[in-house]
């Protein structure tokens, strides 16, 4: 019996493009670092400048993590950031207003983050509503329910503050640096668990590839559409929590900041480490490259409006190299050998 082939490699310069193509932007991330550092030695390669970004760009990483979750299946939740202002405005109002124990409240808003991401996902899948027209619906209730809980106005705790074991959820430090990052660390592990080797996260793929090829294999698209949104949906109710415990404050306008932070970050992830798919690993590294890039040209003296700019002009740039990056993935998919050729089959004519 004659013994099948060996796989062919691929070309050099195919495998070279490959490695680019995933791990690039974490080259760039490096490179950023690097020049920065030479150009503000003094307070760049620092551990307090370190730090700093890590707990700033804490809450965008959580954020970009729940909206990867719904583009794998090829949908989008844009009511992310008024589900963050809900979130948090929520903790403060049952902790100060309501003077639940703290547990208790962040338990209930995470829970209720779950909740939200359900009906989302119900609204999308069994209404047929387009995910972008469903979920900026559905984020303006949840502004509307915001400002009538705060009235408008900020909530403000009393002269005794918060309690402090609230507060250490985000202001306490572990191994030096700020525990807000090993949330996001802890985070990426478990969805890199969940979409990389769990059966549940290739139906999130398969069905974001080819929804009309997920259900004629039996995969039910409605149930996983609406557990993505489900889960984008929790995260979202803990980024509320950690936001309330940075801010120490309940702002019914802020969560509208962290929608395009969280979306460049998800899109530009899709680029790395799998290009062609959003995913856990490379939407840290996504979020890395613009935590370094945000703080580099803030402290070279950048002005104000210099944030929004990046912000946008990288979004554009990340929805372009995603669609590149899957459009050149199946291009190499069709163009690669079958190995089940003709050829190759014994007895096959040459």
């Amino acid at each position: 019996m004659v013994p099948p082939p060996s796989p062919r490699r691929p070309p050099l310069g195919r495998r070279f493009g490959h490695l680019v193509g995933a791990y690039g932007l974490l080259l760039l991330t490096v490179l950023l670092f690097l020049a920065f550092s030479l150009a503000l030695p003094d307070t760049f390669p620092t551990l307090d400048n370190i730090s700093a970004v890590l707990s700033n760009q804490s809450i965008p990483a959580v954020l970009a993590l729940g909206a990867m979750i719904p583009i794998a299946t090829g949908k989008f939740d844009l009511s992310i950031g008024y589900g963050l202002g809900l979130a948090h405005v929520m903790a403060m109002h049952l902790i100060v207003g309501e003077g639940w124990p703290w547990p208790l409240a962040c338990l209930l808003v995470v829970l209720g983050g779950a909740a939200v991401g359900a009906v989302n996902g119900v609204v999308v899948e069994f209404a047929r509503i387009d995910s972008f027209i469903a979920t900026l619906g559905t984020g303006s209730i949840m502004y509307a329910f915001t400002g009538w809980i705060t009235d408008g106005a900020r909530i403000v705790p009393g002269p005794h503050g918060l309690p402090a074991a609230f507060t250490a959820v985000y202001d306490s430090r572990f191994l030096g640096l700020p525990v807000s990052a090993f949330y996001v660390l802890a985070l990426v592990a478990a969805l890199w668990l969940l979409l990389e080797r769990l059966p549940l996260g290739r139906y999130l793929y398969v069905i974001g590839s080819n929804a009309r090829a997920a259900d004629l294999v039996g995969i039910p698209s409605r149930r996983f559409v609406i557990l993505a949104f489900t889960g984008s949906g929790l995260i979202v109710g803990i980024a509320g929590v950690l936001l309330a415990a940075q801010q120490h404050i309940g702002n019914p306008s802020v969560g509208m900041d962290y929608l395009l932070p969280a979306f460049v970050g998800a899109l530009l992830g899709s680029t790395a480490i799998r290009p062609g798919r959003a995913n856990a690993l490379g939407t840290l590294v996504a979020v890395t490259v613009l935590a370094v890039g945000l703080a580099g040209i803030g402290q070279l003296g950048a002005r104000f409006w210099v944030t929004p700019l990046f912000n946008g002009g990288t979004l554009i740039v990340a929805v372009g190299l995603a669609g590149y990056a899957a459009r050149r993935q199946l291009r190499q998919r069709r163009t690669e050998p079958s190995p089940t050729a003709p050829h190759d089959r014994p007895g096959a004519p040459s």
